[in-house]
């Protein structure tokens, strides 16, 4: 009878303990789940390339801001590669992220990488560039079709007839489109008129400048007159400004690029490059972080006018107005905090 009564003892002790442990679990369980939700949201920034220079200004701009905010930030580098994208996309989604901001490798191939996201219900962001055919939730960027439209009007100032070389980005990236339409909207009546003839209107995949450097090696070989260049960017016009140097004709024809690299601030100084279009990127940033918070949190976004057809729906679109840097006003630069002082004028 003792035996018994001590073996329903250890029973009923075993069941409490185990009422215990189970009501422990239920408890840590709610514990976690509310832990989770207090933790940081995550946003996945996958970027296209770190080839350029501004590139790195816009990854750090952007953690910056995201940090400011309370986010954290995973961010990838594909190099250009759309395959590659894909599968960092894939990889940002596996680490959890609430948003994903992308800089599409190309425009038409970013909409597979953005579907990932479509399909976890992860809400998207076109950082810099458009992506076609996808399904987003909005695009921040410059104003393009402006960048194109400053540079046509610098290099009317200098050259207001002649030939006329435009040297494109990547025929994958809807910017060089953009620009385009942007240069072609204030030139088309001096091109139409014969007041310029176009020498040479051609992309450069990848924005790789050494194609610049040899269409317009290619030109002066030939024994071309060139009057003035038009290059998408500033490392498209280093590679053309590299070959205009081999002939000893650098400075003496206006180039005009864009992004405000720091070799361009340093050629502009030294009269070799006529101008930059300078384009605010921390501004950019600021805003991206500042509408994804309100993207995340479901809130209303802001008002804009401003909407890219892209194909899919009409995009919300926020864009920042670009800027023309030359010798004249490039403290711009300076006051900005892009590039100092010393780094320009090597003093």
């Amino acid at each position: 009878m003792k035996k018994i009564l001590n073996f329903k003892v250890i029973i009923i002790g075993l069941a409490i303990t185990l009422t215990f442990i189970i009501i422990f679990l239920f408890a840590y369980i709610h514990f976690l789940k509310k832990n989770n939700i207090n933790r940081p949201l995550k946003i996945g920034f996958a970027m296209s390339t770190l080839k350029e220079e501004r590139w790195f200004f816009d990854r750090k701009y952007l953690i910056d801001a995201a940090k400011e905010k309370g986010f954290e930030v995973e961010w990838t580098n594909a190099n250009e590669n759309d395959m590659t994208q894909y599968q960092q996309v894939k990889y940002l989604i596996s680490k959890g992220i609430n948003l994903l901001i992308i800089v599409p490798s190309s425009y038409d191939s970013a909409k597979n990488a953005i579907e990932l996201a479509n399909q976890k219900n992860i809400p998207v962001i076109c950082y810099d560039r458009i992506a076609l055919d996808a399904n987003i939730d909005a695009y921040l960027g410059f104003n393009n079709q402006k960048i194109g439209e400053i540079m046509a009007k610098y290099l009317l100032q200098q050259s207001p007839s002649g030939n006329y070389v435009f040297i494109l980005g990547n025929p994958k990236d809807y910017n060089a489109y953009q620009i385009k339409e942007g240069y072609r909207k204030i030139l088309s009546p001096y091109i139409n008129s014969g007041k310029i003839n176009i020498l040479l209107e051609d992309y450069c995949y990848k924005w790789k400048k050494e194609y610049a450097y040899e269409y317009v090696a290619k030109l002066l070989q030939a024994g071309k007159r060139i009057d003035a260049i038009l290059a998408q960017n500033d490392s498209l016009a280093e590679g053309a400004i590299s070959a205009l140097a081999e002939k000893k004709l650098a400075g003496k024809i206006p180039v005009v690029g864009q992004d405000a690299e720091l070799s361009a601030c340093k050629r502009i100084v030294n009269g070799y490059q006529l101008m930059t279009v300078y384009k605010p990127i921390k501004k950019l940033s600021d805003l991206t972080i500042e509408i994804a918070e309100k993207i995340i949190k479901k809130d209303k976004l802001p008002y804009t006018k401003n909407f890219v057809n892209n194909g899919y729906k009409m995009v919300p679109a926020y864009l920042v107005e670009p800027v023309a840097v030359t010798k004249n006003n490039i403290n711009l630069i300076i006051k900005d905090n892009y590039h100092s002082y010393e780094e320009i004028f090597g003093k």
